[in-house]
């Protein structure tokens, strides 16, 4: 079978094409013929080498995909021939808090991701995929989608009338926008582009704030909240961004860290945190068990995840690239077997 594969560090001049072995599942391990793949912004990371945990040697990228059980090992009790499924960031992160050991092998970087025609995974790595989401749409969730449930209404336990800032308009804020308008939730989001604004307007944002035009944002949030500052930050900014989000945020406030779109460094005032008890909280994507969780909540509210373009298996470098220019709205997806 043929999949891309890279070497952390190598840019995306060095995701390439390769053939490898498609190996017969295990006892307990099913075989997957991938439909659709979906990157994030932690695959760029990984092309550049920039990522927490690389493999030494060259790896199928992408830890989103998804697609239909083509074969299962003879132990095999959760899935089935013909299934659709996608796979779970941590293979090994099935519930709980995460542990060092339950986070250590992520899909597409510490080991093969989903970058590839077919793939083969144990049983436990994987989730059945909500019934009315095409192959396309369900790769968009397991990274983006799982962080901002994460995010929400695990580690954030936000509650129904509660106010959110979304900074930017990638995967993860555009889907954390679309579960906090279906959960009754305030939401405020930030973008150099009012043409994006517009759009997260159209789906549900209370207000929109244009961080170009507006360089000291964090006074507008304020402003929106009467003073107050919202309930919940997720911040994806990193280092240019944090003092503000922190200043955002109400007293008692949580702004959850999930990436470092600017860099990861700078500094910031504790006192900040301290005088206005604030909480920092890192996210870390999820479990397996908060991913079942959220496609229960997709089967109710029956949300389509944005996604803003589809390129072709061929095509791969061609997409991650448009993920590094950041002109997209939501999420960039590889149709692989169409």
């Amino acid at each position: 079978m043929h999949a891309y594969q890279i070497k952390a560090g190598q840019q995306i001049a060095g995701l390439e094409l390769a053939e490898r072995n498609a190996a017969a599942p295990a006892a307990r391990e099913v075989r997957v013929r991938i439909h659709a793949v979906s990157l994030n912004y932690r695959d760029l990371m990984v092309a550049d080498g920039k990522y927490l945990s690389t493999a030494d040697k060259a790896v199928i990228p992408c830890s989103d995909g998804a697609g239909e059980v083509i074969a299962v090992g003879e132990q095999v009790t959760r899935f089935r021939v013909g299934d659709r499924v996608a796979a779970s960031f941590f293979p090994d992160w099935i519930e709980g808090p995460p542990t060092r050991q339950n986070t250590a092998g992520s899909l597409g970087a510490a080991i093969d991701g989903m970058l590839a025609e077919e793939t083969v995974l144990h049983e436990d790595a994987l989730v059945a995929i909500p019934e009315y989401l095409s192959y396309v749409e369900a790769a968009a969730i397991p990274c983006a989608g799982v962080t901002a449930w994460n995010a929400l209404f695990a580690a954030g336990d936000i509650k129904p009338g509660d106010s959110v800032l979304l900074l930017g308009t990638g995967g993860v804020s555009i889907w954390a926008l679309q579960l906090a308008r279906a959960a009754g939730l305030q939401t405020i989001i930030t973008s150099s582009s009012d043409e994006k604004l517009d759009r997260a307007c159209a789906l549900g944002a209370f207000a929109a704030i244009n961080y170009k035009k507006t360089p000291e944002w964090h006074k507008e949030v304020l402003q929106l909240t009467a003073g107050r500052g919202v309930d919940l930050v997720l911040e994806v900014g990193g280092q240019d961004t944090l003092n503000r989000s922190i200043a955002s945020a109400r007293t008692g406030g949580t702004v959850a860290i999930i990436g470092g779109v600017s860099g990861f460094g700078g500094e910031f005032n504790p006192f900040a945190l301290i005088g206005g008890a604030k909480h920092l909280s890192g996210i870390f994507v999820g479990s397996r068990s908060m991913f079942e969780d959220l496609n229960r909540f997709l089967g109710i509210t029956e949300i389509h995840p944005a996604v803003d373009r589809i390129f072709p298996f061929s095509q791969a470098r061609e997409a991650y690239t448009h993920l590094k220019n950041a002109g997209h709205f939501g999420k960039v997806v590889i149709e692989v077997n169409p």
